[in-house]
């Protein structure tokens, strides 16, 4: 393999499996969609438990649950057409050898090529199912809400319901990443540096989209509005429970 094809893969590894750990490391200091939406989603579990009726929330879920549905379908469809291309053998090579914006390679490098075209799909699946899975478990916990438990169980069950809750949404946007990494592994195909090009490009529009753009100074208001804002029991929470509530928690 060329240096240049090596040095392309090696950073495309480095984005596509620390991505999720420099994103952490620069979500300590805040201004970050992905620490954001955790405090926001925490706030949702809390207001679901108090809550007089929790069809919202069900409905909210079932939303999400349907939006991962048919992003894993169509990953599915991925799949399929880059295993159908990968497992042609020579015919497959053959068929695309006409197209000149196709750089020239090897059968073994173009089997390579689309391998990892391959893996980097089947990992967004498997996120994808585990993000299913997840929020079914989340659907679960929201019916099984004790709506009149005492403040305390209350605030402790919300807590335990968004544990579930943010590593589910946290897979399902991790399958949706890996559409920009699987755009970035095809790349490979037009050459080296059309690849590390695509890498650096998938790599540094993810980052901004986190910390710059439109939408992640808006989530991080409302963050900043609901850190303000106390929960606030409805009329059906008082004189519940064996004793009053507090108005707020």
């Amino acid at each position: 393999m060329p240096i240049l094809d090596i040095l392309a893969i090696s950073l495309f590894v480095f984005a596509w499996l620390f991505y999720e750990p420099l994103l952490r490391r620069l979500g300590q200091g805040k201004n970050l969609i992905n620490t954001d939406m955790t405090v926001i989603r925490r706030r949702w579990m809390t207001e679901m438990a108090v809550r007089e009726v929790a069809l919202l929330d069900g409905q909210l879920l079932g939303h999400a649950i349907n939006s991962a549905s048919f992003f894993a379908s169509s990953n599915l469809i991925l799949i399929a057409a880059a295993a159908g291309v990968l497992f042609g053998g020579d015919a497959a090579l053959k068929s695309v050898e006409g197209l000149k914006v196709l750089a020239e390679t090897t059968p073994v490098m173009f089997q390579i090529k689309l391998g990892l075209v391959l893996l980097t799909l089947a990992r967004g699946l498997l996120d994808f199912i585990w993000a299913l899975r997840q929020m079914n478990y989340c659907l679960a916990a929201i019916g099984a809400t004790p709506m009149w438990a005492p403040p305390s169980v209350l605030a402790e069950y919300a807590e335990a319901a968004g544990g579930i809750l943010n590593p589910a949404l946290s897979a399902f946007n991790a399958g949706v990443r890996g559409y920009y990494f699987a755009l970035a592994a095809a790349a490979w195909l037009l050459g080296p540096i059309a690849f590390l090009t695509a890498s650096i490009g998938a790599l540094v529009l993810l980052v901004w989209r986190q910390r710059r753009s439109r939408a992640s100074v808006a989530v991080r208001k409302v963050r900043q509005i609901l850190e303000r804002q106390p929960v606030v029991y409805g009329p059906h929470m008082r004189g519940t429970a064996g004793e009053p509530p507090e108005d707020r928690i």
